[in-house]
């Protein structure tokens, strides 16, 4: 099974996750004191049909950046330790997502090379109580942490919880295809190893 827990504690945030990559039904709490972002994750979870229990206490009294960026990191690391060695992953994906007038589009590479092209732009501050800033952000942390090449591109659209919304749907369709497993036993790669 191609799971993992990781912990990490810090003066600023402690976060458990919890993932399961082969498991969409197995999902727990996701907590992490600020609602939209719950919500986003919650979207993540159930598009890239991966089970998510993400558990988090942040210093959300002086704002969101320590608890979003933290818990992308930890997801990052899971994510890495659940794929293992990538042997036999399709490695690629990428979906186009809209929502209602909103349109985003996101490209994964599992390729141990981290990196993260962001476009997108918001028209307020916040969504809730999430910095629309943070969006890219917890993409960032994610990308650097799990390993991977992300690009997140918002097209168009008027309201920003709709273009958020997209962006992280875009993003876990794009992650469902590139972790399907292949029929092959080795990486996706002429140079035999990430």
């Amino acid at each position: 099974m191609r799971t993992a827990i990781i912990e990490r504690n810090t003066k600023e945030t402690q976060i458990k996750v919890c993932l399961n990559l082969d498991n969409a039904e197995d999902k727990g709490n996701i907590n992490t004191g600020i609602g939209f972002f719950d919500h986003m994750l919650t979207a993540l979870s159930v598009h890239s049909e991966i089970g998510l229990s993400v558990q988090c206490e942040g210093d959300t009294y002086v704002d969101c950046h320590h608890t979003i960026e933290d818990v992308g990191i930890v997801i990052g690391m899971a994510f890495a330790k659940a794929l293992g060695d990538k042997m036999g992953i399709a490695r690629y994906g990428s979906a186009y997502i809209p929502m209602d007038e909103a349109l985003a589009f996101s490209v994964i590479d599992i390729s141990q090379r981290p990196y993260l092209v962001f476009e997108g732009e918001f028209s307020g501050d916040k969504i809730g109580e999430m910095d629309t800033q943070m969006v890219e952000e917890f993409f960032r942390a994610f990308a650097v942490w799990a390993g991977v090449t992300l690009h997140v591109r918002i097209l168009y659209g008027k309201n920003d919880h709709h273009k958020a919304e997209a962006a992280f749907k875009a993003f876990a369709h794009a992650m469902k295809r590139a972790i399907r497993p292949l029929n092959a036993s080795a990486v996706l790669t002429t140079k035999g190893v990430l």
